[in-house]
């Protein structure tokens, strides 16, 4: 299956951060195991991800799996945890006993709640023992629910946040960046962000840069491009692309193959 094309939410249940950690997780969730048992020989067998620039833990419950990243395939063994940065397109291929809890940050969230840079992750598969303690890992990987995985690794990661001594002056910038462009309906330029946050264009480039790993205008772009393509494809009929700032369809389709590769008439909604 391929991510925003298709509906991969209905094989993973999702619970939403704590106000505290909000402007820094985007979500947790895990597999679940009886529509994964269903589907994964046909739909979903595989799950292709494309970029977004967001760190994500990928704590295994199950079997062993397989991820593509930068045309290099990676076995995943069981019990192995990993970090991944999706900066480039992410393929999973998924198992009937396929079971995932994962941690899913927002760009530069790594770096505010942990103290962890992700642009050294560009393009690499860490294993996430190097990050968390093994003691925590082990507790989400008893036999609990869902919820509670997600009030062990919450409460772990809250107290990390709250032991930061203050928010790094790079990450509050990128964050307000990020806002500000959102809530101007992501018609907004580099420089036109910058200079509603009282900053140059340079900063604003190095900034993102130094937190990120990626230029200010690629990052928006991948944000419009997914939040304009997920419209599109959950409501066709009333897509209107002026509202995510293109200037016509033929602009917006073509922002869409920039960012998957594939044409939106290759697939059928």
């Amino acid at each position: 299956m391929v991510e925003i094309f298709q509906n991969i939410r209905k094989i993973y249940r999702f619970s939403a951060p704590c106000e505290e950690l909000a402007n820094y997780i985007e979500f947790y969730s895990q597999s679940v195991l009886d529509l994964s048992a269903q589907y994964v020989k046909n739909e979903f067998s595989s799950v292709k991800m494309f970029p977004s620039w967001t760190p994500t833990f990928y704590i295994n419950l199950g079997s062993p799996y397989y991820i593509h990243l930068k045309n290099t395939r990676y076995h995943v063994r069981e019990q192995q945890d990993v970090l991944i940065l999706r900066n480039e397109d992410v393929t999973r291929h998924k198992l009937p006993a396929d079971n995932i809890f994962t941690v899913k940050f927002n760009p530069g969230g790594l770096e505010a709640v942990l103290g962890l840079n992700q642009v050294p992750v560009i393009d690499k598969i860490i294993n996430l023992n190097q990050i968390l303690p093994w003691e925590l890992l082990q507790k989400v990987k008893r036999p609990i629910s869902f919820e509670e995985r997600v009030i062990i690794v919450e409460s772990y990661l809250l107290e990390k946040l709250i032991k930061q001594a203050s928010q790094d002056h790079y990450v509050k910038i990128v964050n307000d960046s990020i806002g500000e462009y959102q809530a101007t309906g992501m018609k907004l330029n580099t420089s036109k962000v910058a200079e509603r946050l009282f900053i140059t264009s340079k900063t604003i480039n190095r900034y993102f840069n130094r937190v990120i790993g990626t230029p200010p205008k690629n990052y928006f772009s991948i944000v419009r491009g997914r939040n304009a393509l997920t419209a599109f494809v959950n409501d066709r009929e009333n897509f209107v692309p002026i509202d995510y700032g293109y200037y016509d369809l033929s602009h917006f389709h073509k922002d869409v193959i920039n960012l998957t590769g594939q044409r939106i008439t290759k697939h059928q909604f």
